[in-house]
């Protein structure tokens, strides 16, 4: 799986986000900055929405998970079908143990 590389850098995020913050009060609404800035550095106003709504989060300003509890969420279910698998495993050969030490009591 080859990783996904953000067509934009962290630094022209942040800056993106500050710019907004920034400039807000000059707009009519904080929408209207998202888009007079998206326009100016090259991305969509949703991207730069998400860009802020995120920050925010971060920032503990809005509800709902940070940048690094996010990280953390995408680490975990990638890890989940690894544990479930090696479970999986580990419950067969317990129970192929189990019956081969049946069997060899059976046995003697």
């Amino acid at each position: 799986m080859t990783k996904h590389t953000p067509p934009f850098s962290p630094e022209v995020r942040e800056r993106a986000v500050r710019l907004v913050r920034e400039h807000e009060s000059e707009h009519g609404s904080q929408w209207a900055a998202i888009q007079s800035i998206a326009a100016k550095i090259g991305c969509s106003g949703e991207t730069l929405r998400n860009w802020v709504r995120q920050a925010e989060r971060d920032r503990g300003v809005r509800a709902g998970p940070t940048t690094d509890e996010r990280e953390r969420i995408k680490a975990l279910e990638r890890e989940n079908p690894e544990l479930r698998q090696a479970n999986e495993i580990l419950r067969k050969a317990s129970a192929y143990f189990a019956q081969a030490e049946l069997d060899r009591r059976f046995r003697s």
